[in-house]
């Protein structure tokens, strides 16, 4: 059975996580003298409720946790703190619609990064630096961060790590995962900070600094300008955003590995880096050769565009440092194959992840070889390792639910009115957490202009794509609810 006590305890720390953040922003509202104060007070008063009357009902709650409860736990902690984290918008009165302040706020959560804003400039600092703390606090997991503290609650945390952690496999740096937990966030914090020191270095102002690294260590793409990074104009700015957005698409358990360990030969070693790093190298060099000779663009300026958006929008950032919707036409269709691919697997970004084509490219090597050799015993290897028959499956079964879902989402979309070019991007976009899509989906418009309909719709995919798809679907099967 749900262990409906214990969830309840474990949310109410959660909540009260957030409520804590919003008085973060509050007094930054305060320090600027801007209206925005009272709505997160207010925010934070009914979030911080909400904690007092879960921990209450979580009173006396038996001390154990399976597998089921973690499931429960991460799909509730994302859609609860959305509907608490859209309050600060929708009481300020800057997003008076419920619905565009949920989307405004999943989006955040999920590091997605589309957005219903027209005119991101008008908004005051206090809801500037929330939608950037909603990215950053989403982008390693919300429930992530609980498994450091969750020791405190006497009850183990794998069940919630297994339900979070993203990708097929995962690598344990220590054996214990709240040990690892904490030295992950040590890391996730230390890029931000050393982010923050570079882009003020380059001109950026102190709080722009930090709400673009906080969102770009979360592969997010919130900014605090309507035209995002291309606003600053800088190639500095630019080359310094692409390789914190690279650094980011690769498993943390590496760059602990790389970064506290020293252990760079695992780094050179590892397959799915290997992917990653090929993947951008391909992509960007034909996005740089296509501007080149199509914009008549300088090799420097071409690839400095090219790289920037492959690495923004393969790490499911969002970044955009040009319109890529005024480039040529087939760099449309790259884009969308980039959004597709995805970094690595336990990074903060979204897609189908480069483990997953590892092994898949494996996958239909082998075959190939097994027509030529129908008798061999031909293993699939992933860092000298074999990869069991049940990941291979799992791997298979993953793919095609996603593509399955990006066309039930295009489907969808066209249904409530969505042209063609853009319900399919959006789906693309919203499932991968990616953020910009292309037609009037692209980087030069927000999502405002969608149906109320199709931002629910939208936001569910959201919800679906940073979950891992399975995460959130689980909780739909007759089988799951069972008592046995």
């Amino acid at each position: 059975m749900i262990n409906i006590k214990m969830i309840a305890r474990i949310m109410g720390a959660l909540f009260f996580i957030e409520a804590g953040f919003m008085l973060l922003c509050a007094l930054l509202a305060y320090c600027n003298w801007e209206p925005d104060m009272t709505a997160f007070l207010i925010s934070a008063a009914i979030t911080a409720g909400a904690g007092i009357a879960s921990t209450l009902l979580g009173k006396n709650a038996e001390k154990r946790l399976n597998r089921r409860d973690g499931y429960v736990i991460v799909t509730l902690a994302w859609i609860t703190f959305s509907l608490f984290g859209m309050l600060p918008y929708y009481l300020s009165g800057y997003i008076p619609n419920i619905t565009d302040a949920f989307f405004e706020t999943m989006s955040g959560f999920t590091t997605t990064g589309s957005t219903i804003l027209d005119n991101i400039e008008s908004f005051p600092h206090g809801l500037l630096f929330w939608r950037s703390l909603t990215q950053w606090i989403g982008g390693l997991g919300i429930v992530f961060f609980t498994i450091a503290v969750l020791p405190i609650f006497g009850v183990g945390s794998v069940q919630l790590f297994a339900a979070e952690a993203t990708g097929p496999t995962h690598d344990k740096v220590h054996p214990r995962i709240g040990v690892m937990a904490k030295w992950i966030w040590t890391i996730y914090l230390g890029m931000t900070i050393i982010e923050v020191a570079l882009l003020y270095l380059g001109g950026m102002s102190m709080f722009d600094s930090i709400c673009h690294s906080l969102t770009t260590t979360a592969t997010g793409g919130y900014s605090t300008k309507q035209a995002s990074v291309a606003h600053f104009n800088s190639p500095y700015i630019e080359y310094v955003i692409t390789l914190f957005m690279f650094l980011s698409g690769i498993s943390f358990t590496l760059l602990f590995l790389v970064f506290l360990k020293g252990n760079f030969k695992r780094l050179l070693k590892d397959t799915e880096f290997h992917w990653y790093v090929g993947t951008v190298g391909c992509f960007t060099l034909f996005a740089t050769a296509v501007l080149t000779l199509t914009d008549h663009l300088g090799l420097e300026e071409a690839f400095r565009k090219a790289v920037f958006q492959v690495v923004s929008l393969q790490t499911s950032t969002g970044f955009t440092s040009d319109d890529y919707m005024l480039w040529a036409p087939v760099l449309w269709t790259l884009m969308c194959i980039v959004m597709f691919c995805g970094a690595c697997a336990g990074s903060t970004s979204g897609g189908i992840k480069c483990i997953r084509l590892a092994i898949m490219g494996r996958v239909v090597k082998n075959e190939f070889k097994r027509i030529i050799h129908p008798n061999a015993v031909l293993p699939v290897r992933i860092n000298q390792q074999v990869i069991s028959p049940n990941t291979k499956s799992t791997v298979l079964a993953f793919t095609f639910l996603y593509i399955t879902i990006v066309l039930i989402g295009w489907l969808v979309l066209m249904l409530f009115g969505i042209g063609f070019v853009e319900a399919y991007s959006i789906a693309i976009s919203s499932l991968g957490n990616v953020g910009p899509g292309i037609g009037q989906s692209g980087p030069a418009y927000s999502w405002s202009w969608m149906p109320d309909a199709a931002k629910w719709v939208s936001a569910l995919l959201m919800l679906i794509g940073r979950l891992e798809l399975f995460t959130v679907l689980l909780l739909f099967t007759p089988g799951f609810w069972k008592k046995h």
